[in-house]
């Protein structure tokens, strides 16, 4: 019999929905994309500002918690993340941001030939189309739009302004040829909507007959011919199915959820799967390993001044100003999400800066500069004039693990982070926080800066600074690495170069569980690259077979 499909992607997501588009642009090529989650219907996915809804919604978000973590004072930690079409694209803050030029060529120095920042490039230029239009570092006419925020914000002004006289430059491009310096952040919008990889890439494609978009699926195991994936199971509307393919099956759900279904299928540490009433179908020890995030620490102001989305929101006049901006002139507020300044820097020398950053005169730490406060983000606001400077280390050496409870595909698995689990961790998160504070009390910023509310005046030291770091740090949306790509499977690589699981045929993982190392920066436009980058994978390898 032949089979159902030649594809079948796994969670359509940032980078199944670039998969399962590029793929049936081959009209003799038949794809199925399998999401868990509705589709993306509501308004407020499509609204830059309903960030702070969807990032609570059970219906588009898997509302993820870790486990206790002991480095955390045992706290466990809101993880969200899409469920949807879009997946996290379509509830994230919408950050374009690459990361540098020495994560991806360290990629390629660990043996994943292909994967040099210059081999890189191509890729997001393909993937984007920058407001600015095409140049050495950016695409001008691919499926994702690139936009500029637009209206300065003096309270970004005064950020940039107080990072200059720290030292830091002021940037146009966090994407150009330097990543360090402070400006405004691009974003995944158009015309005053998010743009979102289903949007970009899904929607254009719907009309073709070779590509089939089922939601509400979730995939519950991979099913095997021998080594080889032969297809899926998936649950819809409480009844189990089974489509086949001729190709490969390609796991695209993400950080949490691929390794998950890899070691439902019996695909990783024997020892695990044995204690959960799992067959070792195939023993790779690395699946679930290798957890790696950015820690937010968040340092909360109160504004001398009520020109905070605080004192927008506050109103119902307010409210009416930001709604008319948007509906006639598709800009303010609700345009632009939460985030809408930011900064590299280096927070430590290099020569405190840990083996792993060594010798590099580059950024350790990024700042997101939100002109609103509350309590986490996508919170309630506060009731005063309040503005967010939240900083993360980049280049974390703590890593985590996420491993299968039970062999229900339907349980979360355990998610531990091991946030601030090496001594340069905790270095980094007191050096990010005192960089905060030393913006804060520039010249230029000062002068908004009626109190710190948090950490607050009462932390002065580093023990209090990580005390703090401990008790409110939170995840800024990054999970990656559980899945990495790498040449020996020993030594914990899930994946090759070309991102096929060891050991077995027709099976491919492409999302940001197979970055071996997390990138420096937000990691949804990287994701995008991965995915394009894997299509041609993908077709070479179907030619040469």
């Amino acid at each position: 019999m032949s089979a159902d499909y030649d594809y079948i992607v796994v969670g359509g997501g940032s980078a199944g929905c670039v998969l399962a588009a590029r793929l049936s642009q081959d009209r003799a090529t038949r794809v199925l994309l399998l999401e868990a989650g509705p589709p993306d219907r509501s308004l407020w996915i499509h609204l830059p500002i309903g960030y702070g809804k969807t990032m609570w919604s059970p219906t588009y978000n898997w509302c993820f918690h870790t486990d206790a973590d002991p480095n955390m004072n045992g706290r466990r930690i809101y993880w969200p993340r899409g469920k949807t079409l879009g997946g996290c694209s379509s509830i994230n803050g919408l950050i374009y941001i690459r990361g540098q030029r020495e994560d991806y060529d360290h990629w390629a120095a660990l043996g994943n030939r292909g994967w040099s920042f210059d081999e890189c490039l191509p890729y997001f230029r393909k993937s984007e189309a920058n407001q600015r239009g095409a140049s050495e570092f950016h695409g001008g006419d691919g499926p994702l739009k690139v936009s500029d925020i637009g209206a300065r914000h003096p309270l970004i002004e005064a950020f940039i302004g107080g990072a200059q006289q720290i030292g830091v430059p002021r940037t146009d491009d966090f994407n150009g040829a330097t990543q360090e310096g402070a400006g405004y952040y691009q974003l995944n919008t158009h015309q005053g909507w998010r743009c979102s990889t289903a949007k970009a890439y899904l929607e254009p494609a719907y009309p073709r007959p070779n590509l089939q978009v089922v939601t509400e699926a979730q995939v519950t195991r991979l099913n095997f011919d021998g080594q080889r994936v032969v297809g899926v199971t998936f649950r819809q509307q409480g009844a189990m199915h089974d489509v086949t393919c001729a190709a490969e099956v390609l796991l695209s759900a993400g950080a949490i959820q691929s390794p998950q279904l890899l070691q439902l299928s019996g695909i990783g540490a024997p020892d695990l799967l044995q204690r959960r009433g799992i067959a070792v179908r195939h023993a790779l020890p690395g699946v679930g390993e290798n957890l790696q995030d950015h820690l937010q620490l968040r340092v909360i102001c109160e504004c001398s001044q009520p020109i905070t989305t605080n004192d927008q929101l506050r109103s119902w006049v307010g409210q009416l100003r930001i709604g008319l901006q948007w509906l006639f002139k598709r800009s303010g507020p609700l345009a632009v999400g939460i985030n809408q300044g930011g900064c590299f820097m280096r927070a430590l020398p290099d020569t405190a800066a840990g083996a792993a950053n060594a010798g590099r005169a580059r950024p350790d730490i990024q700042f997101h500069v939100a002109t609103l406060s509350a309590d986490m983000a996508g919170g309630k606001v506060h009731p005063f004039s309040g503005f967010t400077m939240s900083v993360c280390q980049l280049r974390p050496e703590s890593r985590g693990h996420i491993r299968i409870r039970s062999n229900d595909p339907f349980e979360p698995p355990e998610m531990q982070p091991n946030y601030l689990s090496t001594e340069l961790d905790r270095r980094m998160a007191v050096a990010a926080l005192k960089a905060a504070r030393r913006v804060a009390e520039s010249p230029a910023m000062k002068p908004m800066v009626r109190r710190e509310v948090k950490p607050g005046p009462e932390v002065v030291d580093d023990a209090g600074l990580l005390e703090f770091a401990r008790n409110n740090g939170a995840t800024i949306f990054h999970p990656s690495g559980t899945c990495a790509m790498g040449t020996d499977p020993r030594a914990g690589a899930v994946v090759d170069e070309r991102l096929r699981v060891h050991g077995l045929a027709g099976l491919r993982v492409v999302d940001c569980s197979a970055m071996p190392t997390l990138v420096s920066g937000n990691t949804n436009a990287p994701v995008v690259m991965m995915a394009e980058k894997a299509v041609d994978m993908i077709r070479e390898d179907a030619r040469r077979a």
